[in-house]
């Protein structure tokens, strides 16, 4: 398997390239590392998010927008497939890295994260990269300066000139469009968190609806976990059987039928209070090969309207 970080590197140049059309701006920073305002200062859209959530996945996952409903009120969703999940999904679009440098604060995913490697998921894969190129997305409301640059060359053995930083906002277009294309990663992380080898995930194909762009940061993390948890649609193509499939579902957990405002709200917005196991997908089929089809939890439209304000 090619580089995630040198697959990821053309769809880089590809938004460098037409960043007008995208509507985002690129900016190079005095150490030369090059920052993608994905929706931070600038106003983004469906093809800038969609974009983004390609490079997430390291150029391994096809993801577009479709039309769908919420509630009976039509909804732009957005689909992804990958038949390389455990890579595309767990190794590089996984929201892995926490960002904390000189007063900025973000999470970082993306390909990047494999040229460091220290997360447990690459030690279940087997998987690190070896690039002198490095993408991390970020998400921040904030775009990030020299000190956040030279933090990710030194983490990824890479110079400062060779990284780039694709950043957008949660409250934004893309921000919203890049978090409804993490449905397959949620049920993909879940799924090995339950100790399913992620070597025999072979496919994963999701939906998820867009949630609406709100104006303050609390109700838009609510709205983009509600759009996940109550409304995602995943199917995954499985090697192996396994006895803890029904623990997928957002519906298998305590907190179902809580919007997340709450659940944040609740645990003081400290995120590592809130357990793991509420970040699940609504619905999920899984195809074992030659076995059994296992179809999963429900979606939860009522939830979602009063969630998205319809």
């Amino acid at each position: 398997m090619q580089s995630l970080n040198r697959m990821a590197l053309e769809l880089v140049d590809e938004a460098i390239e037409f960043a007008d059309e995208l509507a985002i701006e690129t900016r190079e920073l005095a150490g030369g590392a090059t920052v993608l305002d994905f929706g931070v200062e600038t106003f983004g859209g469906y093809e800038a998010g969609l974009l983004l959530a390609e490079i997430q996945t390291g150029g391994l996952a096809t993801v577009q927008t479709e039309s769908g409903t919420v509630d009976g009120a039509p909804m732009p969703h957005v689909k992804l497939h990958t038949d390389h999940p455990a890579l595309a999904l767990l190794c590089s679009q996984k929201a892995g890295w926490e960002l904390s440098v000189d007063g900025f604060e973000g999470l970082g995913s993306g390909p990047a994260r494999a040229l460091v490697a220290e997360e447990d998921v690459f030690r279940r894969t087997g998987y690190a990269d070896a690039c002198e190129f490095a993408t991390l997305a970020v998400e921040s409301d904030e775009l990030p300066e020299q000190a956040v640059a030279d933090h990710v060359a030194d983490m990824t053995d890479s110079e400062p000139g060779s990284v780039f930083l694709p950043t957008f906002r949660t409250d934004s277009i893309v921000g919203s469009t890049v978090l409804a294309a993490r449905a397959a990663e949620m049920a993909a992380f879940r799924l090995t968190e339950l100790g399913y080898d992620p070597a025999a995930l072979l496919t994963a194909h999701a939906t998820a609806p867009v949630a609406p762009v709100a104006d303050d940061y609390e109700t838009a993390v609510g709205r983009t976990n509600d759009a996940l948890a109550y409304g995602a649609q995943v199917h995954l193509t499985v090697e192996d059987e396994f006895d803890r499939f029904d623990e997928l579902p957002s519906t298998a957990r305590d907190e179902y039928g809580v919007p997340f405002e709450q659940i944040f709200d609740d645990a003081d917005w400290e995120f590592y209070d809130v357990p793991t196991e509420v970040f699940a997908p609504a619905q999920v089929t899984v195809d074992v090969v030659g076995g059994p089809t296992h179809a999963l939890g429900a979606t939860d439209e009522t939830l979602l309207a009063q969630s998205f304000g319809l």
